[in-house]
């Protein structure tokens, strides 16, 4: 008699339980996901990311950046803690007192590496299929970032910026925001 590997998923209510320890713990199809908290540089750059549009969300009114921790609960197994989080004025209803209910317009990773093929595979994958328009995945180790945008048949990496070329980040979903990538890897 052959048995079959029972495979547990992990939902919302499941999530609401892990520990407050310090540790990322995130669920993605029911499968859950933990990471050590971040290192400084990480942080550093998260920081001036989050100060970046911060800034510019005061003056432009076009929505509202989140950091982490805070969760977004794309559904009941897919529960999420990006790095930096941005929200449309148009999806504002997707903010509640306790988490994002929805896909965010935007989403940053800072890459650790703990979570590299996380942020680079699954998360992408994850995220494109929730129709996140914008993906940003920042590398601390080669002080760069990649850009997918939403399409019809999914995302396409539109850019490569490294700050050794002293590039700009940009967004469509932002116009007029622009971020100089020597300052966010200070």
């Amino acid at each position: 008699m052959i048995q079959s590997a029972v495979v547990v998923k992990f939902t919302y209510e499941d999530y609401l339980l892990f520990p407050q320890d310090g540790k990322r713990h995130e669920l993605i199809d029911g499968e859950h996901f933990m990471s050590p908290a971040p290192k400084t540089f990480h942080q550093s750059i998260l920081g001036h990311l989050f100060t970046a549009f911060s800034n510019f969300l005061k003056q432009s009114k076009l929505g509202k950046v989140f950091m982490a921790p805070t969760d977004v609960v794309l559904s009941d197994l897919d529960v999420v803690e990006p790095d930096l989080l941005f929200i449309a004025s148009a999806n504002l209803h997707f903010i509640t007192e306790n988490n994002i209910q929805g896909a965010p317009d935007l989403v940053v990773e800072v890459l650790s590496p703990s979570s590299r093929k996380t942020d680079e595979m699954i998360k992408r994958k994850l995220y494109q299929q929730y129709g996140v328009q914008e993906y940003w995945i920042v590398d601390p180790e080669l002080q760069m970032v990649k850009i997918y945008r939403m399409t019809e048949s999914g995302y396409v990496r539109t850019a490569e910026l490294s700050s050794e070329k002293n590039e700009i980040l940009t967004t469509p979903l932002l116009p007029g925001m622009e971020i100089e990538l020597t300052a966010i890897f200070e």
